[in-house]
């Protein structure tokens, strides 16, 4: 019975196999092209199914990247200067004795806090981020702590100041040592999520590859267009992975689908130009005064014109601090180059707005951008503590003569007056401002205005509006315009 079925089973098959070829044969064309792209279809329907899934994942994790470790890497940053700074201030109120100081102190401990309640929020949103909040919390109170107590140790036992040091060095070593553990969490998350991006898109392209060669293999026109524009897309988005994972961030995609596959080179052309304009601000910023450098100063110029908005640009450069560095030497014009810049940041945090911009040109040459409602007072209030603080960097000798000997660019030997502060002050509210080259050609002339002046003032460009001035302790100077 079996050798009866073996015998009859090929025949059987065959004779299947003919009906099926006569009956595609009777297809009309149109017919047989449906039942050839049926496959295709069939693939295409796979092949999107997965690739449009790991699509999601891959802007799921960049999107994290973008609005959760960058931001805890970045709030962590701020941190660590803050807790740096919060010694260098309390040591300034111990030498100074002015509460200020304290005031700044208080604040920067209420911003500390906030930005542990930031890490908290941001480790809400990926469970990655295990932050041990508690443990910084605690480290930080023990820290502050230890310096506000100091200053009444130092102040009954003046001896003690080197086991101040020693308790204050401890404390701050394992305050840093543990915002560098967050730090090391966030980096390592990111660097996980970047390295999970690279497989995906590594897996989405070899899956999409494979099943498109056999979607040509049976239909090669549709299958030709589906693998041209699917696999060039993935192909890119891989490489664009690859290369800003290695940091070169002006490496784009060049990607103009508007489906998922553009948005999500949209969502690494913004990821991109984040990193770079975080590692430029990093790069930029002055060592000395930790404030923005001139690429910062220029992207904030440019956001301002182009978002047709209303600012006040102020130049700020101190006269004769060149004597005065080559008489007191560079760790003093160090030194008084970062009281300028915590003035101009104390004030323009106490007179100005939160989204007032503070930089730091290089050498003694600060700019201030904010609105023109609130320059005047800045400056005014900048000139004032400066006048104020300025004297107590020189000698008492030279202080009561008011100036000091020195030689000049030729080798001249003339006396330097005491360093003064002046300011140059551009703003768009009486005229059109193209663009920040032009705020810095206008800034420069209105600056020989004001050092022209003996003594720190401050000179406005207002040349749209009936007359400019310049102002100094009050008085108002004409300004000629130019035709």
């Amino acid at each position: 019975m079996l050798d009866d079925e073996k015998n009859i089973s090929p025949p059987s098959q065959k004779r299947i196999f003919t009906k099926l070829v006569a009956r595609f044969l009777q297809l009309n064309i149109s017919q047989k092209m449906h039942l050839g792209f049926l496959p295709l279809v069939v693939l295409l329907v796979i092949v999107s199914t997965f690739s449009l899934g790991k699509l999601n994942q891959l802007t799921s994790l960049n999107e994290s990247i973008l609005l959760v470790d960058i931001p805890a890497q970045e709030t962590i940053r701020r941190m660590k200067t803050m807790a740096i700074d919060q010694e260098s201030i309390l040591r300034r109120f111990i030498i100074l004795k002015d509460n200020a100081f304290l005031k700044v102190f208080n604040n920067n401990s209420i911003s500390f806090f906030k930005y542990i309640a930031t890490l908290e929020t941001l480790s809400g949103l990926s469970e990655e981020l295990d932050f041990p909040l508690d443990d910084l919390e605690k480290s930080y109170s023990n820290y502050s702590s230890a310096l506000l107590s100091g200053i009444k140790r130092l102040e009954e036992h003046p001896d003690k100041t080197i086991a101040f040091d020693e308790e204050i060095r401890g404390k701050q070593t394992k305050l840093l040592g543990m915002l560098s553990e967050c730090a090391t969490i966030a980096k390592s998350n990111q660097d996980k999520k970047v390295g999970i991006s690279a497989s995906i898109g590594s897996l989405a392209f070899k899956f999409a590859l494979a099943l498109c060669v056999i979607g040509i293999a049976l239909s090669a026109a549709g299958a030709a267009l589906v693998t041209n524009n699917i696999v060039n897309a993935v192909t890119k988005l891989h490489h664009a992975t690859e290369e800003i994972s290695k940091g070169k961030f002006d490496f784009l995609p060049d990607i103009n689908n508007k489906d998922e596959l553009g948005d999500l080179a949209k969502a690494f052309v913004k990821m991109a130009k984040r990193l770079k304009s975080l590692e430029e601000m990093y790069l930029d910023a002055s060592p000395l005064t930790r404030l923005p450098g001139g690429v910062a100063i220029e992207n904030m110029l440019k956001k301002q014109i182009e978002a047709h908005k209303l600012f006040a640009f102020c130049l700020l450069d101190i006269d004769n601090f060149k004597s005065f560095n080559d008489h007191y030497g560079y760790a003093q014009g160090n030194t008084m180059i970062q009281n300028t810049a915590a003035t101009i940041e104390d004030l323009t945090g106490k007179y100005g707005s939160p989204d007032d911009f503070i930089g730091h040109i290089g050498g003694d040459d600060f700019v201030v951008i904010t609105t023109p409602d609130k320059y005047k007072k800045i400056c005014q209030s900048i000139i004032e503590k400066f006048d104020e603080k300025t004297p107590t960097f020189y000698s008492d000798e030279d202080r009561k003569q008011g100036y000091i000997a020195g030689r000049n660019r030729q080798g001249e030997e003339i006396n330097f007056p005491l360093a003064s502060i002046s300011i140059a002050v551009v703003t768009n509210q009486d005229r059109v401002i193209r663009n920040h080259i032009e705020v810095g050609e206008i800034a420069a002339e209105i600056k020989e205005c004001a050092k022209s002046i003996t003594g720190s003032s401050m000179a406005t460009d207002n040349r749209q509006g009936p007359r400019q001035t310049t102002t100094k302790g009050g008085d108002l100077l004409s300004f000629p315009s130019k035709a």
